[in-house]
């Protein structure tokens, strides 16, 4: 198998994986803060360990200009899963997964600001008919919930557009580091990341992971060590063989994969509506993503 065929088979196997993340979440009865901490610990501590066998060593001193950044954008990705196990909770996997994906226009709204990037007719496009997408998936009176009252439901959206925002926020500073390698830097990130959260649970409930039964330790196990920590190494493996085109391309692999999970896995209501909403947000973040379209 070349290169280019494994890095694709990488990245689709990888985005699967993360699709089929909230089977697991929703079985693991701890906050959402803590629960992205463990992810984080878990993670941590798997790439670790990989790194003191690997030759390819971590230099702090090669680092140290891009530290901060690196410190900023785990500490985005840290407030990125609360709020994306929030959205978990209020309302369907579908649907919190359709509004998380919003990130990408968000990017390319931000990105003419900050990188000085022409913003072309079709990206504004994109980004108004995005938008629409999100109003349509707001706008249905129950939000798809199957947890609550409408109100909860569009709670739950609004906490998937959170994530989406410092989902964004996390690729926006990734922009800006250049220097340290996708393994180093995930590593980094997930060290920030369990900083930021540990105060957080600290003050919104402590830690309850000793009341785990052992169906909630599997089910943890696997959406740290597995879910990221293997995964997310798979995922930045991948990336460094493909084209940025192809990889975002076929990272819509994810909310496709949980969309159905929620449907078939989960038994949990979706609107036609809804559906199209999620259609139009990623039908034209897709189409953001491909070169030789009209402007």
């Amino acid at each position: 198998m070349n290169t280019g065929k494994k890095a694709r088979l990488q990245l689709v196997l990888s985005m699967t994986v993360f699709g089929t993340l909230a089977i697991f979440v929703r079985n693991i009865p701890l906050s959402s803060g803590e629960l992205a901490l463990y992810r984080a610990v878990f993670a941590a501590l798997l790439i670790g360990v990989y790194l003191l066998i690997s030759p390819d060593k971590l230099k702090l001193s090669a680092i140290k200009k891009e530290l901060p950044l690196l410190l900023l954008s785990g500490a985005a990705m840290g407030i990125n899963w609360i709020l994306l196990f929030q959205a978990y909770q209020y309302t369907t996997v579908s649907v919190a997964t359709l509004s998380y994906y919003f990130a990408p226009i968000i990017v390319t709204i931000v990105c003419p600001f900050l990188f000085h990037e022409k913003l072309t007719k079709k990206q504004i496009f994109c980004f108004v008919m995005s938008t629409v997408g999100v109003f349509l998936i707001i706008g249905i009176p129950d939000s798809g919930s199957v947890t609550g009252p409408a109100g909860k439901g569009t709670l739950g959206i609004f906490f998937g557009l959170g994530a989406a925002c410092f989902y964004a926020t996390v690729i926006l500073l990734n922009k800006f580091i250049k220097t340290v390698a996708g393994i180093h830097r995930t590593f980094l990130q997930f060290l920030a990341a369990i900083a930021v959260l540990i105060p957080y649970v600290l003050f919104t409930g402590g830690f309850r992971f000793m009341t785990l039964e052992a169906s909630g330790w599997i089910n943890l196990l696997i959406v740290g060590l597995f879910h990221t920590g293997i995964t997310y190494c798979l995922y930045f493996s991948s990336l460094k063989e493909l084209p940025g085109q192809e990889a975002a391309i076929l990272s819509y692999v994810d909310p496709l994969v949980a969309v159905i999970v929620s449907v078939t896995v989960l038994g949990e209501n979706i609107s036609i509506l809804q559906i199209l909403g999620g259609l139009l947000i990623l039908g034209f973040a897709l189409w953001n993503e491909k070169e030789g379209a009209a402007a």
